[in-house]
């Protein structure tokens, strides 16, 4: 076996992957450490009231700019390999496709925000991220590379982006700016990471494909997409309703104090895509053989949510702490949030692991059904708690809505509990 493993380090193909996803992984580390400085830097600076405009806009933002989307991005790189001849044709229709979205989604969030209770200004910086819904059409450049096996590329224009980004804030921080340059750079990241894509790929070819639209191919790619987009949304809004409820419940610094704890815990969130990613192919070939499929499923999914449990008890000793150090004093009351925020790793990192089987399984469906449940559980316990017990009812609900919506799958899906258990119990439940 081992001899087999090292062999591995002269395979032509191991290697190329084996960079290829090196340079993924780059990125993203590189990303989180800018969101825990350089974000939590921002935060100190702009106050618990501001933050919360500011995480509040995002949220808003977060919901539509999904849907511009169209679900194309976890179908074109598939399309892209199985049909490299028709590339440009793939690569413009969906273009354009995105092109479209975005204006679709803005004409519909100018419909929706006067029924909010923002003021002109949060509004208005609303509207100054949406702008950049149309920017994020040049993604199939992108999309283009992975199926080239060419992370690096691209993670070379994440990079540049990122790290401007991080210096143009770090500056603003220094001069004291108003709220509104740290909004506006939001739009600056999507135009020049747009401007890096088109740089690097004119520097591979010719633009053709930015003149290309094939009516058929779009209507396939729509139907294709059409249930990604309603997973994404289901996640979107799962992810972002609070910050929407707490601000329209309660008030900007409580949307804040919210975003502040709920930052620390999402930024954990890489590491079960990424472990999954590592061990999907072999995950992938034990599901002819039902023993060791669920051996090898119950051991990576005991492992997430032993890390998971380990991170949380951690926290919990150390909440203080850790709010006292990152955000400072302005922030201590997101440390009970981030107790019980960080809890709730446990039932995501599990959850996790349940959606790779399903989609192992070509049960994509459920994993949209259980984003969709989850999130209107979530919003019907914010509309109850809330109001009962201020921010941290919203952080109830959160839990609350995983916890219920595990139970329900499990009634529909029998393997979900004692998949949980055995994964607790190491696999000798």
């Amino acid at each position: 076996m081992l001899a087999k493993v090292l062999a591995l380090r002269h395979h032509q193909g191991f290697l190329k992957y084996l960079k290829n996803t090196s340079w993924m992984m780059a990125e993203q580390f590189l990303r989180i450490i800018a969101g825990l400085f350089v974000g939590i830097w921002v935060a100190r600076y702009l106050g618990p009231e501001k933050f919360g405009v500011f995480s509040y806009v995002l949220a808003f933002t977060a919901i539509f700019a999904g849907i511009a989307k169209l679900g194309l991005d976890g179908i074109i790189v598939r399309e892209l390999v199985n049909h490299p001849e028709k590339r440009d044709a793939y690569l413009g229709s969906a273009f354009w496709l995105k092109v479209f979205g975005a204006f679709i989604v803005m004409g519909l969030m100018a419909a929706i925000v006067p029924f909010t209770s923002n003021d002109a200004t949060t509004n208005l910086f609303i509207f100054i991220i949406a702008a950049g819904m149309v920017f994020q059409s040049f993604e199939v450049v992108q999309f283009y590379f992975q199926s080239e096996v060419l992370a690096k590329i691209v993670t070379i224009c994440k990079i540049i982006q990122l790290l401007l980004s991080m210096i143009i804030k770090i500056y603003l921080v220094v001069i004291e700016a108003e709220l509104f340059w740290f909004i506006f750079v939001l739009l600056f990241d999507a135009i020049t990471l747009a401007i890096t894509y088109f740089i690097a790929y004119k520097l591979r070819g010719n633009l053709s494909f930015y003149f290309c639209f094939d009516l058929e191919i779009a209507g396939d790619l729509i139907k294709s997409g059409w249930p990604l987009i309603f997973a994404g949304l289901g996640f979107t809004l799962f992810s972002n309703v609070d910050s929407l409820m707490i601000k329209e419940m309660i008030d900007e610094s409580a949307v804040g104090l919210y975003a502040a704890a709920y930052k620390l815990t999402v930024v954990w969130y890489f590491l079960p895509g990424l472990v999954l990613t590592s061990v999907m192919p072999a995950i992938v070939r034990s599901k002819d053989n039902v023993g060791e499929f669920k051996r090898r499923t119950q051991i990576v999914t005991g492992c997430l949510v032993w890390f998971a449990i380990i991170l949380a008890t951690v926290t919990t000793f150390l909440s203080d702490y850790i709010i006292q150090y990152t955000y400072g004093s302005d922030y201590i009351a997101a440390s009970n949030l981030l107790v019980l925020l960080i809890w709730i790793n446990v039932i995501i990192f599990f959850n996790s692991c349940w959606n790779a089987i399903h989609m192992i399984n070509n049960k994509t469906n459920w994993v949209m059904y259980f984003h969709f449940l989850t999130a209107f559980l979530n919003v019907g316990f914010n509309l109850l708690l809330i109001p009962l017990m201020g921010v941290i009812g919203a952080a109830y609900a959160v839990l609350f809505s995983l916890i219920l919506s595990l139970i329900v799958f499990s009634v529909v899906d029998k393997n979900t509990l004692p998949l949980f258990f055995r994964s607790i119990f190491l696999g000798r439940y």
